[in-house]
């Protein structure tokens, strides 16, 4: 009798051990959370939203590295909204309702941003979007910023500009202002025109194009008839590159050019568009390296660029934004300890985030905290911050003609 009790319970220990080693994987592992958003992987957009989906997938990968979030693994579901606003707000419709993802992360562009944030107040879905221009228009409370502008950068931003060029060797006298209509875009431009004319300069040109315009010729003539010290060009994506090209045509350099978005890498690269200046958070030179995590991200990033093939393998503004956005999210659920976003956005309404570029705080109009973009100038191929001097590239002045 004892011996077949022995033999019993050895049978039982050995049949609640193979249970075991045959329990669905799903007992043991949580499932991932799911995270969801569109970009603009095709479009007009397509070249500076391939530099987001780029930092997406390095941070997803890190973020994994590390444990992941709340002790499970995480997944990027990532559609391609075409650079349509309209197709961004159905897809992330279907984000939320077929897809059924834990958290959203913003798309790329202030238009999609818009459509998208619309999606999230109906869902009561926290929202993290990284490079929404008009800060007024943020009116969703659990919508937050990673684009640091500031809640009024009509003002600030171009005030900023201008004390770049006060300083300059040469300040410019006359300005003329060529705007795509794109939102974000052409309200800074306006924005612009009102601090130039407080400012005393004397503006000689204002016009506008549709975005998605491609024909460039005749605005280049108009400007090197006006003869400005200063091109002021509302730009987003490649116009700036176009623009530059069709003046290069009629043999006209600009003496100074500034531009809204650019895409990063094809500014660089091309010959017309050295000493341009442009807006940024951070760059990928001291002081902002001198944060460890920055400078990880930019080794890793550098590389990963390389063997995608992108036109600009450096950390500059749009990916910096990006990553800042990933971190801004992380900060919340970890924050919050929690996928529920109500309470995702209540810790980030109350703490601060450390992010690449700065501390963030999200206690002003929009959940916008402080304007934190700086002066950069493409300078031997890169882009350089010059302004505020402070956070100048080591040896970099700003430079002009």
């Amino acid at each position: 009798m004892k011996f077949s009790r022995r033999v019993l319970s050895i049978v039982a220990a050995v049949a609640s051990l193979a249970s075991l080693a045959l329990a669905p994987v799903s007992a043991q592992s949580p499932a991932p959370i799911r995270i969801g958003s569109t970009l603009a992987l095709t479009g007009p957009l397509s070249a500076t939203a391939q530099t987001h989906k780029l930092v997406g997938e390095i941070y997803v990968e890190q973020l994994n590295a590390r444990g992941g979030l709340l002790g499970r693994k995480v997944e990027w579901l990532v559609k391609d909204d075409q650079s349509k606003p309209e197709l961004a707000r159905t897809l992330y419709e279907q984000l939320v309702t077929s897809d059924k993802v834990d958290l959203l992360m913003g798309p790329y562009a202030t238009g999609a941003i818009l459509s998208a944030m619309g999606v999230a107040q109906r869902y009561n879905k926290v929202l993290v979007h990284h490079t929404f221009g008009i800060p007024s228009m943020s009116k969703y409370d659990m919508a937050f910023p990673s684009w640091s502008l500031g809640s009024d950068p009509g003002n600030t931003v171009p005030n900023t500009v201008f004390d770049a060029l006060a300083a300059s060797p040469k300040p410019p006298k006359t300005v003329a202002f060529v705007t795509s209509k794109f939102p974000s875009i052409h309200f800074m431009t306006l924005g612009a025109r009102e601090i130039a004319k407080k400012r005393g300069l004397q503006e000689v040109l204002f016009l506008e194009w549709d975005f998605g315009n491609r024909d460039f010729g005749p605005i280049a003539a108009r400007i090197k008839d006006a003869k400005p010290d200063l091109v002021w060009m509302g730009d987003i994506a490649l116009e700036g590159n176009m623009l530059l090209d069709a003046m290069k045509k009629i043999d006209y350099t600009p003496p100074m050019h500034f531009h809204t978005y650019p895409a990063p890498g094809p500014m660089t690269k091309s010959p017309d568009g050295n000493l341009a200046l442009s807006l940024t958070i951070f760059e990928e030179h001291a002081p902002f390296t001198n944060n460890p995590v920055a400078a990880e991200f930019v080794k890793v990033f550098n590389e990963r660029a390389a063997k995608a093939g992108l036109p600009d393998t450096s950390v500059e503004v749009q990916a910096a934004a990006s990553y800042s956005a990933w971190q801004i999210l992380e900060a919340g659920v970890r924050g919050a300890n929690s996928l529920d976003d109500k309470a995702i956005a209540a810790w980030l309404r109350k703490n601060r985030v450390d992010s690449i570029h700065g501390r963030l705080r999200f206690d002003g109009p929009g959940n916008y905290g402080d304007d934190l973009m700086k002066v950069k100038q493409v300078q031997n191929g890169k882009w350089q911050v010059v302004w505020p001097t402070q956070f100048a590239a080591p040896g970099v002045k700003l430079q002009v003609r």
